[in-house]
């Protein structure tokens, strides 16, 4: 039952808007295949590693397929047709390639038949990888029971994976759910991924499989100690979105941030390449039973939460559909919003309640990633203190799944240890003492509560049927989103998408999704 008394039928149009703006998108996506995608399909096959000059094997794999003008046909074909020549593994035939004994292109002809049968063989070993680590994790909550919503998320951002395991071992022990490793600053910007454990990051810690291998394998120790699974978090956007994607499902992340509207936004990234990248690693997450997080909050770092708060719900509603496009189920969609009213405003509280509550009402099965106060929190620490009680207050009001917990010392530094402990215990009160609050309450009919929900439910449907007849190309041209323009054709790693031609496949989306796209 609705406590904010929402049009049934505002929600239903709302819905059907965006399925056809993500069914238009998804078109295009069907259509063409970039660089990164590729890449991510030679890693599933199993090639890791660098060349003597540190370039990722997976990257002198496909670069050796561009250079061909191979592309189109994708990375799948080729390396099946030189596995039926060279009779040696996908691995060995990136090695080959990058001593210059092999142009992968350039090999005979095979049957197409076979090219895919070997494949297939190969690929089924990763597929059973992601499957057994699904069953890991599964038992891990089976034996030790879910962790209490909301989750309580903290971050850890040293730039040093070893430091880095230190603090998410604290962190853990002070009674978070989910601890995230913040993602060094401009990684999104690379077009490949650094390989190995790392030590230098400005402001977070490279993405990397070792980087992931190592935390995951500390998260487990201290979690069997203390007997909770702790769920790790990691960044699969930018031009590496679907690589990442695939790392965290071998090595068991638990969650990630996963969204092409903010690399579009924040980075520079081209639309195009970056929405076709999205599919690939949202079919990787969905298969893996990884939460996906997505960037709707940042809309109001750079807009107003008051005037833009229909652009989140906007996008949550699209970014349910491209989920569910790719296999996602609602119960991975960690869909995302923020607590970033000005502080001043008068009745802020009630008007961050409606967006919450709001949220909660129109999706019911998803965990919703709630973000903390950050754009108007300044350095006052007792201040910043309640700011993040006000946030943790509405968050228990409202049912909500994942809880990032605000700092007290934002805009100062980088989170200490005892920083993080005082806002786990901030949290641990709030929740603790509200825990069945929202059971008790109701909103007033037509009060402030109810006519700031249906006022941005509105405009939302509004700004839908908007992007439903222009596209969503030409809306985000328009600065629709986060009041930030970008070009179709403009932004980073425009040059790294093909048109597919006929004989293309990727065996991953078919054996994940069971169809042939």
């Amino acid at each position: 039952m609705s406590k904010l008394n929402l049009d049934i039928n505002k929600i239903e149009a709302s819905r059907a808007s965006a399925r056809n703006i993500a069914e238009d998108i998804q078109n295009f996506i069907d259509e063409h295949t970039t660089v990164s995608t590729e890449r991510t399909i030679v890693r599933l096959l199993g090639v890791d590693g660098v060349d003597e000059i540190e370039k990722p094997l997976p990257n002198v794999l496909v670069d050796n397929i561009v250079e061909g003008g191979g592309l189109e046909r994708g990375a799948a074909y080729w390396v099946g047709n030189a596995m039926l020549n060279l009779e040696i593994t996908p691995q060995e035939i990136a090695e080959k390639i990058a001593a210059g004994e092999v142009d992968i292109t350039r090999l005979p002809a095979k049957d197409e038949q076979e090219i895919e049968d070997v494949i297939h063989t190969v690929a089924q070993e990763t597929i059973e990888k992601i499957l057994a680590n699904k069953k890991i994790r599964d038992d891990y909550i089976a034996d030790f029971g879910p962790a209490k919503t909301p989750n309580l998320y903290v971050i850890v951002a040293t730039g040093n994976i070893h430091e880095d395991i230190v603090q998410a071992r604290a962190a853990a022990t002070q009674g978070a759910d989910i601890v995230a490793v913040i993602r060094t600053t401009g990684q999104s910007l690379l077009d490949y991924v650094p390989y190995g454990a790392t030590t230098e990051g400005f402001g977070g810690t490279y993405a990397t499989q070792e980087n992931f291998r190592l935390m995951r394998e500390a998260l487990d120790e201290v979690g069997e100690k203390i007997g909770r699974y702790i769920k790790l978090t990691n960044y699969c956007s930018g031009l590496c979105m679907p690589e990442i994607a695939a790392m965290g499902a071998i090595e068991r992340v638990d969650m990630m941030l996963n969204d092409a509207l903010y690399g579009i936004l924040f980075r520079d990234i081209n639309m195009q390449r970056t929405l076709i990248d999205q599919y690939f690693s949202r079919v990787i997450n969905g298969f893996a039973g990884i939460i996906i997080n997505t960037g709707e909050d940042n809309y109001l770092t750079t807009d107003d939460a008051v005037e833009a708060a229909h652009t989140v719900l906007a996008s949550q509603f699209i970014n349910e559909q491209f989920a569910l496009k790719a296999g996602l189920p609602e119960e991975q969609m960690g869909l995302g919003h923020a607590f970033e009213m000005e502080p001043t405003l008068e009745d802020g509280f009630l008007l961050e309640l409606a967006q919450a509550q709001m949220a909660r009402e129109i999706f019911p099965n998803a965990p919703l990633k709630y973000m903390p106060p950050t754009k108007f929190m300044t350095g006052n620490i007792y201040k910043g203190h309640v700011q993040n009680a006000m946030f943790n207050m509405v968050s228990i009001m409202t049912n909500q799944g994942i809880q990032l917990l605000g700092m007290l010392t934002e805009a100062i530094h980088t989170p200490h240890l005892h920083d993080r402990y005082l806002s786990i215990e901030n949290a641990q009160y709030v929740f603790n003492n509200a825990r069945h609050l929202s059971d008790e309450i109701e909103f007033k009919k037509d009060g402030v509560i109810q006519k700031r929900a249906h006022s941005v439910l509105e405009e939302a449907s509004g700004l839908l049927q908007q992007i439903e007849r222009e596209g969503l190309f030409q809306t985000i041209e328009q600065g629709k989103f986060g009041g930030v323009r970008r070009m179709r054709t403009g932004g980073k790693g425009l040059a790294g998408i093909a048109r597919k031609d006929s004989g293309y496949f990727n065996p991953f989306i078919q054996m994940m999704l069971g169809g042939d796209r």
